[in-house]
């Protein structure tokens, strides 16, 4: 039988005219809903089916998948489109019914999930989304089990490649019609390989706070004049990590569509190393014990309501994430944070084409380990340089970000009512209040010196008008 072949994917461009200094994105990050917060993109998936899928059999049948994504699009962003902005992110083979009925192999990138949270374009128990190998998944109508394991040292590690071992499992189960249960886990493991100078390895006697500010070389200089090539070896040791995952849905009651509910929590892969300079020498600085004892706690909901069939939409999601980082209890980092969100979305169907939009959402972000967010115009000389000790470990003067966007707008749906019904095509507007000054992606002034030359200007408010259209083909 000859090869068939097919193609599918996703876009979304838009272009949002900015006349208050920012990029075209209303905020910082999806924590405030992915619409209006995210940039173009693409992703082009296609399949090769070598042994066609016969619904209902037990035959062996083959498939062969390529996926190419990037988020930059011709005239719409600043990477303008190039291709250098892709990348062939997925490529994998399967092969169904052998030796066990039911059951797909799956050779190559290996990357699978849950669910997604809609409004905020996430998905929180992704597994082996950084490893290629090879993967087992067995499915009928009650029980989903898929087994994982392989190398995820390119993802890890990149140029600085080292073998990572990486293994995952899960297992989905739907008890009764209208509920899913599911767990599941993924482990790292990063070998000792001494002479391998990827690999990981200690340099004796860091100081974390001498490793923040670049000063550990200059410092050690200090105690050992004149020793500038007796700097310590780096000692060989191993890494590891972790993630565990949960899902629970349930819906078709009432006017409940469907609830997802995600929660994941899991240790970080540790750094390898970077570089201070010193009179001109390099010192490379070994970190798995500076950076090991990270980690994040995430949980998600979204719930989707049908409050009049054809007529109105409600989407009500939720998020809250907690990051800690047990080596660090000096500087603000992005590794010491939680943060809450709230959004909702209504949409009307006047029509079955053309629909109206409101979104609300709001958010906080708190900085565990001091102030990182700058409320002000003039933060910059409300602290030193900056910050608010006199060396400069804090960037501004809150410890809190306070987040509040509105959007609405027209959306014409040529396939009729849904909110998450594609294509679409729409004409928002949105508006944005936050507690930090310029909280949006622009290049205002961040510096004296810049301060000095462009001075600065109180922006709490920041408000786009978007043209933008977003289709699943």
């Amino acid at each position: 039988m000859a090869a068939e072949g097919s193609v599918g994917g996703y876009m979304r461009v838009m272009t949002r005219p900015d006349l208050q200094g920012g990029d075209g994105r209303l905020g910082y990050w999806n924590l405030y809903g992915r619409l209006l917060n995210e940039g173009p993109f693409v992703a082009l998936e296609g399949r090769l089916s070598l042994l066609d899928q016969q619904p209902g059999s037990d035959a062996v049948w083959t498939q062969v998948h390529g996926r190419i994504e990037g988020g930059s699009v011709g005239n719409a962003d600043a990477g303008n489109g190039g291709l250098a902005n892709m990348r062939l992110s997925q490529l994998y083979a399967q092969a169904g019914n052998v030796l066990i009925p039911k059951m797909t192999w799956q050779v190559g990138t290996l990357q699978t999930w849950m669910g997604d949270l809609g409004l905020y374009d996430m998905r929180p128990t992704t597994l082996l989304d950084d490893t290629v190998g090879l993967s087992a998944h067995y499915a009928d109508d009650q029980v989903d089990v898929l087994i994982g394991a392989g190398d995820a040292g390119y993802a890890k590690r990149s140029s600085r490649y080292h073998t990572v071992f990486s293994g995952a499992a899960n297992l989905r189960v739907r008890p009764i019609r209208g509920l899913e249960l599911g767990v599941g886990g993924q482990v790292w493991h990063e070998p000792q390989v001494e002479g391998n100078r990827h690999a990981p390895y200690v340099t004796p006697d860091l100081d974390y706070e001498d490793w923040v500010r670049g000063e550990v070389v200059s410092n050690w200089l200090l105690d050992h004049p004149g020793q500038e090539l007796n700097f310590p070896d780096p000692q060989p040791t191993s890494a590891d990590s972790w993630k565990m995952v949960g899902y629970l849905g349930f819906g078709g009651v009432g006017p409940l569509v469907w609830s997802s509910t995600f929660i994941s929590y899991g240790k970080q892969h540790p750094d390898v190393h970077n570089t201070e300079v010193v009179s001109g020498l390099e010192y490379d600085l070994y970190v798995v014990e500076l950076t090991d004892e990270r980690t994040v706690l995430l949980v998600g909901e979204e719930m989707h309501l049908r409050l009049l069939p054809d007529r109105l939409d409600l989407v009500i999601g939720g998020l809250y994430g907690e990051h800690k980082d047990g080596d660090n209890n000096i500087v603000p980092t992005d590794h010491d944070r939680r943060y809450t969100s709230g959004v909702a979305r209504i949409q009307a169907y006047p029509t079955p084409v053309i629909h109206l939009l409101v979104e609300s959402s709001l958010a906080q972000e708190v900085s565990t380990n001091g102030n990182q967010y700058r409320n002000h115009y003039d933060s910059v000389f409300s602290t030193t340089g900056g910050v608010s000790d006199s060396r400069g470990l804090e960037y501004g003067d809150s410890d809190t970000r306070i987040t509040w966007q509105g959007k609405g707008g027209v959306v014409l749906n040529p396939q009729g009512p849904g909110i998450y019904v594609r294509p679409s095509l729409r004409v928002l507007y949105g508006v944005q209040w936050s507690s930090q000054n310029a909280a949006f992606g622009n290049s205002f002034v961040e510096t004296l010196d810049q301060y000095n030359e462009f001075g600065n200007v109180e922006r709490h408010w920041h408000q786009v008008v978007a043209l933008e259209t977003e289709v699943w083909f």
